[in-house]
Order: structure tokens, then sequence, then C-alpha cells
């Protein structure tokens, strides 16, 4: 259609073939569309952060799972005649009290440290996404029952709960080894640690069930079960994945305490715990620090790694959390 001026006034319209408006806006149709996950994997991939913790995180991992590989020294082995004699070759951290070869212990120590960590919130997590997605999901009674068992288990702070619960169970379960100290650790972790998880899945799951394509899949005749099961809890998995990797080095730290205070692992357990409580007495002299420095230095390493790596996939996977 022409373009008609008014009296007095002139009008330039450009050729079509000069104004590609047809390129504005253009969406390629033909890649297939990225879900949730591919978009925070991409988001992970660009991320500095991600990949220093992945780095750290994948050789602590390496060193709990094959020891043998960064030393060959029996960590139980004592030699009295090196009490804490200073780094030398082939001592690089020296040894302690006992005459325990520092470097071995650190090393072994992982492995009890770690699997302690990990096996709570794995623990911590299949309870409080369980608790927190019934409570959410189907509400009334359900979400009343379940929401004031977790409060009564969250006023109680997780050290405190802890030293009680295991010094209760020291007293009638004597004589633990190596798995019957891990997992009484693991247990009463996960009895104090399962209802901030509960809160963060049932608010999740909140925010989810209302959405519109829950109320499609229930109109094409989806069950509440399969609905929770398909739907709900994939796409409220988000927050709990960010908690839970935050949360793991909460639980290593806690580990370390309990068996600081003599309450954790059995002190026949190599752990870094059990080595920094053994540790004390050259806190308080003054003397020989390199048997506190490098157990509390690993165990500082590994726990900011966890958290390193909770923050990057806090900014991958919360939108509301991601830097401007």
């Amino acid at each position: 259609m022409p373009e008609i001026a008014r009296p007095g006034q002139e009008r330039f319209v450009a050729p079509l073939a000069e104004t590609p408006l047809e390129e504005t806006g253009t969406v390629d149709t033909s890649a297939p569309p990225e879900g949730q996950w591919k978009e925070a994997w991409k988001q992970l991939r660009s991320n500095w952060i991600f990949w220093v913790s992945a780095v750290l995180l994948l050789f602590i991992l390496i060193v709990c799972l094959f020891p043998g590989l960064f030393t060959d020294i029996n960590p139980r082995a004592a030699d009295l005649g090196r009490s804490k004699e200073g780094p030398q070759s082939g001592h690089p951290f020296g040894f302690d009290a006992q005459g325990y070869d520092v470097y071995s212990r650190v090393i072994h120590g992982a492995r009890a440290s770690v699997t302690v960590g990990i096996l709570t919130t794995l623990f911590v997590t299949f309870v409080g996404l369980l608790t927190g997605a019934l409570a959410g999901f189907y509400g009334k009674w359900a979400d009343m029952l379940i929401s004031r068992i977790a409060d009564v288990f969250f006023a109680i702070p997780l050290i405190l709960g802890a030293i009680v619960l295991l010094s209760a169970l020291n007293n009638v379960w004597s004589g633990r080894g190596y798995w019957g100290g891990v997992i009484a650790v693991v247990l009463v972790l996960a009895v104090f640690g399962w209802p901030q998880m509960t809160r963060i899945a049932r608010g999740a799951v909140l925010e989810v069930k209302n959405l519109e394509f829950i109320d499609a899949a229930r109109a094409i005749g989806s069950s509440k079960w399969s609905n929770l099961r398909r739907h709900v809890i994939p796409n409220a998995l988000a927050p709990v994945i960010v908690t839970a990797t935050v949360s793991l080095g909460v639980y290593i730290v806690a580990e370390a305490t309990l068996s600081f205070l003599g309450i954790g692992l059995p002190t026949s357990v190599v752990s870094w715990g059990n080595d920094i409580a053994a540790a004390q007495s050259e806190v308080r002299s003054g003397r020989n620090l390199h048997v506190l420095f490098f157990p509390a230095g690993a165990l500082a390493i590994t726990v900011l790694s966890f958290m390193l790596l909770g923050d990057a996939v806090r900014d991958a996977l919360d939108p509301k959390a991601k830097k401007s």
C-alpha cells in the first residue's frame, strides 16, 4: 500500500530489501529445546569455581579410594624413636607424639571423614526429600504431622544433639569397629539433620505443584502419586541438590568436631578428627604444630571444595541466586 503524505509533510520509506525485519526475533526451530539440567550444565561449564572445586574433589576422591597410590607406609605403625620429629626426606609431614607418620595418616584419614559426610548427606537427602514432598504435595494432616515432628528436631542444635545421643550410644555400644563407628555417627547426624532438608523440599514442592503442567497432567487422568513421582519431585530437585552439596561439607566438619571431643569415631579409626584431637597438647605448648597443621589443612581444603561446588551449583540451578 503506497505511503500517503499529508500536505507539507515528506516521508521516506526504505526499500523492503534494505530492512531485514524478518531476521529480528528469529528462533532456531531445528535445535531441540534445552531442559533445566542441560542449561545448568552449560552454566557450570562456564564457571571457573566449578572446575576448581571439581578438580580438588576428584583428587580427594582418588585419595579416599586408592590411598596406596600416595603412600605405602602403615598409618598405624608407631615408632616412638621418631616421636614429634619434623618433616624430612620420605616423611614430608613429620611424625606425631606416638611416632605415627603424619602424611600417611592424612592420606588414610580422608576415607573415614569423607565417608561419613557422603553417607550422612545421602541419608538426609532421601529422608528430607521424601518427607518434604509428602508434606508439601498432600498437605492437610500429612503436612501438619511432618512439619511438627520436623520442628521438634529442628529446635535441637546439630552438634549438641549429636553429643548427647552419641554419648548414650557409647555407653551401650562399646567396642565399635570401623564400620560400626561410621554408621553410628552417620545415623546420629542424620537424626538431627533431616528437618532442614525437609523444609527445603516442602517449599520447592509447594511452588511446583500449582504450576500449569501439573494441572494438565491431572486433567489427562494422571493420579496424585504419579504426578508427585514423575513431575513434582523431578522439578523440585534443584534447591535440594544445592542444599545437599553444601551440607556435605558441614557433616564432614561435624564428624571432625565429634571425634575431636572424643565421642565420634573410635580412636582406633584413622580420621582427621581423631588426629586433630591427638594434637591438642601441641597447640597448648606451641611446638610441633605440624602435627595439627596438616590434618586440619586437609579438612579445611576438603570442606572448602564442597562449599565452592555448592556455590557453583546454586548459581546454575537457582535463577534467583544468579549474579547479574
